[in-house]
């Protein structure tokens, strides 16, 4: 049967690929984690962490995980829902009386899970300030992002003020009265063992971290109170960017997937219910296209897909289109995705997990097309 259901030549490939894309300059390098019912058949690292190629990649390095973040997000929003602490079909505004204002307070739990609260998908409220202190961006979406359309009506992937609002919302209804940095680490970091995984980038680890190189794929400064750097929030040791903020690396957002993969639970770990697993990676846009993701095609030159969004998750979903999540996967395979660097995703029908880390960012359409041809290339390998 191979290597755990994967036949090794293939896998030989899959890291040939890399190492000749790494050549190539497509991008510096990169962590990996393939896995087929849970046993781990690949695990590498590929490349340097930076251009210069001065700081080579290693299988414990961390990564800034950007938009990654919002999984560990969704998450514990699902588990709130299970808890009964709101459900969703929660209005925002009930969570946050200062989301008034139509017709964005008609939003639900639901509409901001799916990106379909009918608020722009705007970068920042206002340029030139940093967001990483999580009242201070709530009260700016509260005032400045207002409702353009009628929620469920349109999908705008949302870069930050969904994933704000919806970890305000875990902070406002927590009996415990934490902070969202201690219900990240108390609910799901620590409980699923992810010892490196954090939101900033802790002293402890630093000597790991690979310092994002944006080259030039971020259109914003993305600040932070400890420091002056342009990009200063991904070297901070602390913040509160629930949708972009978080360090993590292959080995913890591995076990983060395997959680998922488990319908909730792994190692007798329990965050979710099963039944709330199948429901997240359910298509829940019908075939409404991502707004963002619709100007990336379209400036690419193929047809804009639809947004295929889970509760939170991105889904395959039952069409072939341009998709970081492979064309050979299994319509449910779901996951999630940063910045023009990072994917985690798991095929439920093939029993496959996948992680991918890298340096380097690409830019949206070459990043697309680079992780369809990995998840292709793991898919193919498979018995």
């Amino acid at each position: 049967m191979g290597q755990q259901g994967f036949a090794p030549d293939r896998l030989v490939r899959f890291c040939e690929v890399v190492e000749r894309d790494v050549e190539s300059g497509l991008y510096h390098g990169g962590a990996f984690r393939i896995a087929r019912g849970g046993r781990t058949v690949l695990d590498v690292a590929i490349g340097y962490g930076d251009a210069e190629r001065t700081v080579p990649l290693r299988t414990d390095s961390v990564f800034s995980v950007f938009s990654v973040t919002k999984a560990f997000v969704n998450v514990l929003v699902l588990r709130a829902v299970e808890q009964g602490l709101f459900g969703l079909t929660t209005k925002m505004v009930d969570l946050l009386p200062e989301f008034a204002g139509a017709p964005r307070d008609r939003a639900t739990v639901l509409h901001f899970l799916t990106h379909t609260t009918g608020m722009p998908g705007v970068w920042e409220p206002k340029p030139g300030v940093p967001w990483d202190r999580l009242d201070e961006t709530v009260a700016a979406v509260c005032e400045l992002v207002h409702g353009t359309s009628e929620p469920g009506t349109r999908c705008d992937y949302a870069p930050m003020a969904n994933h704000a609002l919806l970890a305000a919302a875990l902070v406002r209804t927590d009996p415990q009265g934490r902070s969202i940095a201690e219900i990240l680490r108390q609910d799901l970091f620590e409980p699923l063992g992810m010892s490196d995984t954090n939101l900033g980038v802790p002293s402890a680890v630093k000597h790991r971290h690979i310092v994002p190189d944006m080259r030039g794929v971020i259109p914003i400064r993305v600040l932070s109170h400890e420091n002056n750097d342009d990009f200063g929030l991904f070297t901070a040791e602390h913040n509160e960017s629930v949708w972009a903020g978080a360090s993590s690396t292959s080995a913890d957002l591995f076990r983060f997937a395997e959680m998922l993969r488990g319908g909730g639970t792994v190692d007798d770990i329990r965050i979710l219910s099963p039944r709330t697993v199948r429901l997240a990676r359910q298509v829940w846009t019908e075939d409404l296209p991502n707004e963002l993701y619709k100007a990336v095609a379209l400036r690419a030159g193929y047809t804009p897909p639809p947004a295929y969004m889970g509760l939170g998750f991105n889904v395959r979903g039952p069409r072939i289109v341009n998709h970081q999540l492979g064309t050979l996967t299994t319509p449910e395979t779901f996951g999630n995705y940063g910045a023009g660097s990072m994917v985690f995703w798991i095929d439920p029908a093939l029993d496959i997990t996948f992680v991918g880390m890298t340096a380097g960012l690409l830019p949206q359409a070459r990043n697309i097309e680079r992780f369809e041809r990995l998840a292709d290339i793991v898919v193919g390998a498979a018995l």
